[in-house]
C-alpha cells in the first residue's frame, strides 16, 4: 500500500512538475515579447511534440542574452563623423549606433582567389597582432597553409588571437589535433557558446556568424566568407561559392575592434586592451557598423533595413543565400513594389541546405506573384549578402535575409554610404543577374502545402 502510494505521488509529482515547466516556458515567451510568429510556432510544436519542444524551449528558445560585462559597448569617434542625412543612420543612432565615421578607405572584394590572396598577404605583413573570428574555420588545403602562417606569425611574436563557433567550427571544438599546432605556437583559440555546457546554462541556438579578420589594429576584413576552400582559395577548381568580402582602413576599424573584443571577453572571459592611437584616417568613405544579435539591447539593424525599405525612392536591390523573412519585411517589400520601387531578389537557384530551400520557396513564389523580380542565380553557390537601396546606401556584411540572421544570430554589417563602394556593389550585381533566371519551377499541390507549413518554422531556420 506505501508503495502504491509513492507510486502515485511521483506520478502525480511528475505531471505537475510537467504543467510547470510548460507554463514557465509560456510565460517565459510572453515576458520575451517575442513575435507573434515566432511564439505560434513555439506553441505549435509544444503541442504537437511537447515531450520534445518543451525542454528544447529551455535550450534554445532564449533570443537576447544581455552580459552587462561582455555585451558590445560602441564609442563614437566624435571628431570623425560623417552625417548622410538619411533616415536609416538616425533609426541606428536612435538604437544607440555611433554615427557614421569618415576617414575610412574601402574596397569590394568578390573573387575568392582575390581574397584569399589579401587574407595571406595581411597575414605575412603583420607585425603587432591578428585576430580572427569566424563561423566556419574548415580543416583542408588552404586552411593547412593559413594555420601554418599564423603558427609562423605567433613564433615571430605576433599577438594572435582566433574566435571560433563551437558548432560552425565543430571539427576545431572536438578535436584537438586541429588546433595543437597553433596552440603549441602560442595562438590563443576560444570557442563561443561551447556545445558541451550544461544545456540548460547554454544558448546552443545563439550562433557567432560575424565574420571579422583585424591586422594590426588597423585593416579590417569583414563580409561573408569563411576561412574555407569554399569561399577562397589559390585556383577556381573546385568551384569557389561567389561570396563577397571588403577591406576597410580607417576609423571604422575600431568599431570592428569593439566588437570583436566583446565577444572575446564572452568566449574566453578575458580582457582584450585596444585603443584609437593606431587608427589613421586613409580616405573620405562614410561607413556605420552595425552590430546584430543576442548581446545588442534593440533590433536595431533589424529596424534599420526597414526603415530603408519604406524610404527608397527607386530601387531595393538584395542578393542573400538565405531568403526566410519575417511579415514585416514580406509586407515592407511587398508595399515598396506597389509604390513603384525597383525590387529585386538575387538568390542561388539551389543553396547548400535543402531545408532553407524548402522553407524560402514559399515566400519567393509570393515575392513574383507580387510582381517583384525573382532571380535565380545559376552558377556556384551564391553566400554573398548585400542589399542595395537606390544610390543612397548599401550593407554589406555577414547578415543574411532570414529570421535567423535577423532575431537569432551575432552578425556584424556595416552601411556605407560611399558613391564609390555603391557603384562597385552595384556592377557586381548587375553580373549577377546576367547570369541569373526568372523561372521558379511549378510546384505540385503536395509540394505547395510542404512548403507553407515550412512557414511555421520559419523563425528558427
Amino acid at each position: 500500500m506505501n508503495t502504491d502510494l509513492l507510486h502515485s505521488f511521483f506520478y502525480y509529482g511528475i505531471i505537475i512538475l510537467w504543467q510547470l515547466l510548460v507554463i514557465s516556458a509560456v510565460m517565459h515567451m510572453l515576458y520575451q515579447r517575442r513575435t507573434p510568429t515566432s511564439m505560434i510556432a513555439w506553441l505549435l510544436s509544444i503541442a504537437v511534440f511537447p515531450y520534445i519542444a518543451v525542454p528544447l524551449y529551455f535550450i534554445i528558445g532564449t533570443r537576447k542574452h544581455i552580459n552587462k560585462k561582455t555585451s558590445v559597448k560602441m564609442s563614437a569617434l566624435q571628431n570623425d563623423e560623417c552625417t548622410p542625412n538619411l533616415p536609416v543612420s538616425e533609426v541606428l543612432i536612435a538604437n544607440k549606433i555611433p554615427k557614421p565615421t569618415t576617414g575610412n578607405r574601402v574596397k569590394v572584394i568578390t573573387d575568392g582567389i582575390m581574397a584569399y590572396n589579401l587574407f595571406i598577404e595581411k597575414i605575412k605583413s603583420a607585425k603587432e597582432s591578428i585576430y580572427i573570428s569566424t563561423y566556419l574555420f574548415e580543416y583542408d588545403k588552404i586552411t593547412k597553409n593559413i594555420i601554418k602562417l599564423l603558427s609562423t606569425k605567433s613564433k615571430e611574436g605576433v599577438k594572435i588571437k582566433i574566435l571560433l563557433d563551437s558548432v560552425g567550427s565543430y571539427k576545431f571544438y572536438f578535436s584537438k589535433r586541429f588546433t595543437k599546432r597553433l596552440i603549441d605556437a602560442g595562438v590563443d583559440i576560444a570557442f563561443f557558446m561551447p556545445i558541451l555546457r550544461m544545456p540548460f546554462k547554454n544558448y546552443i541556438n545563439l550562433r557567432n556568424h560575424r565574420k571579422i579578420y583585424i591586422f594590426d589594429e588597423k585593416t579590417v576584413i569583414s563580409g561573408g566568407m569563411n576561412i574555407s576552400n569554399d569561399y577562397m582559395g589559390t585556383n577556381r577548381y573546385p568551384p569557389k561559392w561567389n561570396d563577397l568580402m571588403f577591406i576597410i582602413e580607417g576609423n571604422a576599424v575600431f568599431h570592428y575592434l569593439e566588437v570583436f573584443k566583446s565577444d572575446w571577453a564572452y568566449a574566453s572571459g578575458k580582457n582584450l586592451e585596444i585603443s584609437t592611437k593606431k587608427l589613421k584616417k586613409c580616405g573620405n568613405d562614410c561607413l556605420q557598423v552595425v552590430p546584430s544579435g543576442p548581446d545588442i539591447e534593440t533590433d536595431a539593424l533589424f529596424e534599420a533595413i526597414v526603415s530603408s525599405i519604406h524610404s527608397a525612392k527607386e530601387r531595393i536591390w538584395i542578393v542573400t543565400p538565405y531568403f526566410v523573412p519575417d511579415s514585416v519585411l514580406m509586407k515592407s517589400l511587398i508595399i515598396a513594389k506597389h509604390r513603384g520601387i525597383d525590387v529585386k531578389l538575387i538568390t542561388p537557384a539551389k543553396s547548400n541546405h535543402i531545408i532553407a530551400d524548402l522553407g524560402r520557396k514559399s515566400y519567393m513564389r509570393e515575392l513574383k506573384e507580387a510582381g517583384i523580380h525573382v532571380a535565380l542565380y545559376n552558377h556556384a553557390m551564391l553566400h554573398a549578402k548585400a542589399v542595395l537601396f537606390d544610390n543612397k546606401s548599401v550593407m554589406l556584411g555577414s547578415v543574411n535575409f532570414d529570421n535567423r540572421s535577423l532575431f537569432l544570430n551575432y552578425e556584424i554589417a556595416n552601411f556605407s554610404y560611399s558613391k564609390e563602394t555603391i557603384k562597385t556593389t552595384e556592377s557586381w550585381m548587375e553580373e549577377l543577374l546576367r547570369d541569373s533566371s526568372d523561372d521558379i519551377q511549378k510546384a505540385s499541390k503536395l509540394r505547395l502545402v510542404a512548403e507553407n507549413f515550412m512557414r511555421i518554422f520559419a523563425p528558427q531556420l
